[in-house]
């Protein structure tokens, strides 16, 4: 069905509040009548939407109250672009992709409407509005040539379009329902997500609690919104993103107990998860409708990797956001321990004045041996040079040294050689008590050992014994065989008493910045696979990142990688009278992806048919809900 002309109104429809008063709040921050002047902003706004005031009256006594300047209105779009209603911004890929027949009418002002609504593909021109005119003394006053400064102004625009065809308004105030009055507009439908106001509702065609009412109401709710749930306390810039994709969003501040996570993955489009939620193929039986999971973080074994591509589910992780803060904090760690710092810090807290040079070394001139030379291991290969450190590394796979780094030839020269070891393995079962007795027989006398990578590569009952008996002289741990589930948890660990140990709770790229860097990464990255179908990133699907298409009009394809697939889903596009104007494969051992983009809308019908082609394990349309 063809969208009718959608005429949406700005304040308590588009926007959860009224920007004139959140204005006034702006603008009278300082004001000592504050109080009063806002109670008479917000008295007016209620008689002007109910209809119980002129509309221009209300406008020009709001804006003396008011008495706003150009410096208040970014402040004020800072705040409306976080007041979207709930329900527009679930439809944001709706809005984008019908913005050329929807127009915002509205008696505010283009200067903080334009810049909202255009996160939503409505362009100036589409927006029907006051403007401001710089008044004597540096204030803003409504530009009086216009007539939505008058009443009767919203007839008056919309008459003024002369548009072809039907139109439809939605509004939640008297001057709302005026061009369908008028006979411009088919119908209004009085909105009351925000607000429901009894005058208005009266007089309606429609009442719409939310935009998913007037989309149903007018045959086009056919799609549901993506839904995205992020676990463990993701940055909530994750959540802006994928908002913004038009996914609603909820996030939780730990992970729910298996069973009850089951039950809250039945409507899921895309989970986020960190370290401590597993993702077995058992859970993912109850999420039909999961598209992409997103590892927060830089490990993914927590995840059933071949589970996920056999369900066709794209998984995007960080592997490069956080390698800084687990660099810079084993930097902080190796200075520490050089220089007796643990001991002598619990000494001054317990009244001890330990003021002396015994045990305590400089960094400058120390070899650093550094086992796993992978994204973590080479920043800190490149700090620690800076520090005038001696670098030596061992790495099953054949790493270009970075600076002055030197490889070593065996895990036992580089133990001989280092004052100080640091482990950057990943979490392979070979890699179990990597570092065990004998390993640490190895290591220089009183050289320290420090392990922030995955905490059973370290056998810690041998690394307690070697502290204890002084063959090493310290050791900073980040990561445990046994961590707790959460921060309620008890915790214990037996090289808790030991003075010159250092124990941090699992923080090593727990910083504001690495978080942050892989909420925009990995929120990105699933963003663009649901709108585009792109999966640069993926840790289990062959890389594809071509350019996005109109909704519906590219076919994503997931498929065992086996001969003759592209041919057959060529065929069906054939047969179906469909013209494929671009093509993007790629494939890896296990599977294949295509991305296909045709010159017509792909129905439901042919997507059923696309399916059901032998070996096929997820199709799709990239930018249409599910």
């Amino acid at each position: 069905m063809t969208l009718p002309w959608l005429f949406l109104d700005f304040d308590s429809t588009f926007v959860t509040v009224e920007s004139l008063e959140v204005l006034a709040g702006i603008a009278l921050a300082d004001a000592p009548d504050r109080d009063e002047r806002l109670a008479a902003v917000r008295d007016i706004t209620a008689r002007a939407m109910a209809g119980r005031m002129p509309f221009g009256e209300a406008l020009a006594r709001r804006l003396e109250l008011i008495a706003p300047r150009r410096e208040h209105l970014a402040p004020l779009v800072a705040v409306l672009r976080e007041r979207v209603s709930p329900s527009f911004r679930r439809h944001a890929a709706f809005l984008k992709h019908e913005a050329g027949r929807i127009y915002v009418l509205s008696s505010g002002f283009h200067e903080y409407i334009d810049p909202v609504v255009a996160g939503f593909g409505i362009a100036p021109e589409h927006v029907l509005a006051n403007r401001f005119v710089d008044a004597p003394g540096g204030g803003l006053e409504v530009d009086a040539a216009n007539p939505l400064a008058r009443d009767g102004g919203k007839v008056a625009a919309v008459r003024a379009l002369a548009l072809d065809g039907a139109a439809v308004i939605v509004g939640d105030g008297a001057s709302d329902r005026q061009p369908a009055a008028a006979g411009l507009c088919a119908r209004f439908y009085a909105y009351v997500e925000t607000i429901r106001r009894p005058e208005v509702v009266e007089g309606a065609d429609r009442i719409a609690p939310d935009f998913d009412a007037v989309l149903a109401d007018l045959g086009l709710a056919a799609e549901r919104p993506d839904r995205a749930l992020l676990l463990e306390g993701i940055h909530p810039a994750a959540r802006a993103r994928l908002e913004d994709a038009g996914c609603e969003v909820e996030l939780l501040p730990k992970s729910p107990e298996p069973a009850a996570l089951a039950e809250m993955l039945a409507d899921v489009t895309v989970l986020g998860i960190r370290s401590k939620t597993r993702i077995t193929a058992g859970l993912l039986e109850h999420a039909p409708r999961l598209l992409a999971v997103g590892a927060f973080c830089i490990g993914t074994n927590q995840i059933d990797i071949d589970a996920c591509t056999r369900r066709g589910i794209g998984l995007f992780n960080a592997p490069f956001s956080n390698t800084r803060s687990v660099a810079e904090l084993a930097i902080a760690e190796i200075v520490l321990l050089l220089r007796n710092l643990p001991d002598k810090v619990r000494a001054m807290h317990a009244g001890r004045w330990r003021k002396s040079a015994a045990a305590s070394h400089e960094v400058r001139g120390k070899t650093l041996g550094i086992i796993g030379y992978g994204k973590i291991g080479m920043q800190l290969s490149v700090l620690a040079e800076a520090l005038g450190m001696n670098v030596r590394y061992f790495d099953l796979a054949d790493r270009l040294a970075l600076g002055n780094a030197v490889r070593c030839a065996s895990l036992e020269e580089l133990l001989g050689d280092a004052d100080v070891v640091s482990l950057h393995v990943d979490g392979r079962p070979e890699n179990r008590n990597l570092v065990d007795a004998g390993a640490i027989a190895r290591m220089k006398h009183g050289a320290i050992l420090l392990n922030l990578s995955r905490g059973h590569v370290i056998d810690l009952a041998a690394l307690d014994a070697a502290l204890a008996n002084g063959h090493l002289g310290g050791a900073g741990l980040d990561v445990y065989p046994e961590e707790p589930a959460s921060g309620d948890a008890p915790f214990a660990c037996p090289l808790g008493a030991r003075p010159n140990v250092i124990m941090t709770p699992h923080i090593g790229g727990s910083t504001e910045e690495a978080q942050l860097d892989i909420a925009r990464y990995v929120s990105g990255r699933l963003a663009a696979y649901l709108g585009t179908g792109a999966s640069a990133g993926s840790v289990n699907l062959p890389e594809l990142l071509p350019d996005g298409p109109a909704p519906g009009r590219r076919l994503a394809h997931l498929h065992d990688n086996v001969p003759g697939m592209l041919a057959a889903i060529d065929r069906v596009l054939a047969e179906s009278g469909l013209n494929i104007t671009a093509q993007h494969l790629g494939t890896n051992a296990a599977v294949g992806y295509v991305l296909t983009d045709v010159d017509g809308d792909i129905d439901d019908a042919l997507l059923e048919r696309v399916a059901a082609i032998p070996h096929t394990l997820r199709s799709r349309r990239p930018g249409r809900r599910a």
